[in-house]
């Protein structure tokens, strides 16, 4: 007795079936990408008019307004390691005067502060400051005003292109116009961040 063979399947039935394709996936790691985006590509409508200054990068802004007289009102721009550079605010009472800046006089006191020489990493010579000690005069042809230190620390330098230069004062005065670099210790500093205002309550106060 003779069995028959089976037969094979048809062709169509021999074919291996595709496996289903999978579902999309959402993890963790495309929310990661999207704010990697975002932060690489911002909303233009949260970008800024115009782009931040040297200053409004690299120091934060404190002022000084009526510092030992009305009228005189002084910046302090703190940078991240402890310097602060000192300067006259734009609403300091010389740049009301209409004759204009025309010298700035750093032989006030008993000695010239253009003088002062430091040195080396431990900044050797460097004289300590009271927040009254003045640095400088700036005069007009009417007046004369003294700009003071502001800040309690060492004074590491003053600003000597003022002496042939006086209008960076007026010109550019948060930047090459500076009157001077101090060096507050960590807890004079605290206390002298009391008494000063930020950018923001500088500008109510002023109405600028």
């Amino acid at each position: 007795m003779v069995l028959n063979s089976p037969q094979p399947p048809p062709l169509e039935e021999q074919q291996p079936q595709k496996p289903p394709e999978p579902l999309p996936k959402f993890s963790q790691d495309d929310e990661l990408d999207e704010e990697l985006r975002k932060l690489l590509i911002p909303d233009v409508r949260d970008l800024p008019f115009a782009p931040p200054s040297a200053v409004e990068t690299n120091f934060v802004s404190y002022f000084a307004p009526d510092f030992m007289k009305e009228g005189h009102d002084q910046y302090v721009y703190r940078h991240a390691n402890g310097l602060c550079v000192i300067g006259l605010a734009p609403t300091h009472i010389a740049f009301k005067d209409s004759s204009g800046i025309t010298a700035v006089d750093f032989n006030v006191g008993k000695s010239d502060r253009s003088s002062f020489k430091v040195t080396g990493k431990r900044k050797k010579n460097a004289q300590f400051f009271e927040p009254n000690s003045a640095i400088c005069k700036v005069c007009t042809k009417d007046a004369s005003y003294i700009v003071r230190c502001s800040v309690k620390g060492s004074l590491l330098e003053v600003n000597d292109r003022l002496m042939k230069q006086p209008e960076l004062l007026k010109n550019v005065a948060h930047r090459e116009g500076y009157i001077a670099i101090v060096m507050p210790k960590p807890a004079d500093w605290v206390k002298v961040k009391e008494s000063l205002l930020s950018l923001e309550g500088y500008k109510r106060l002023r109405e600028v």
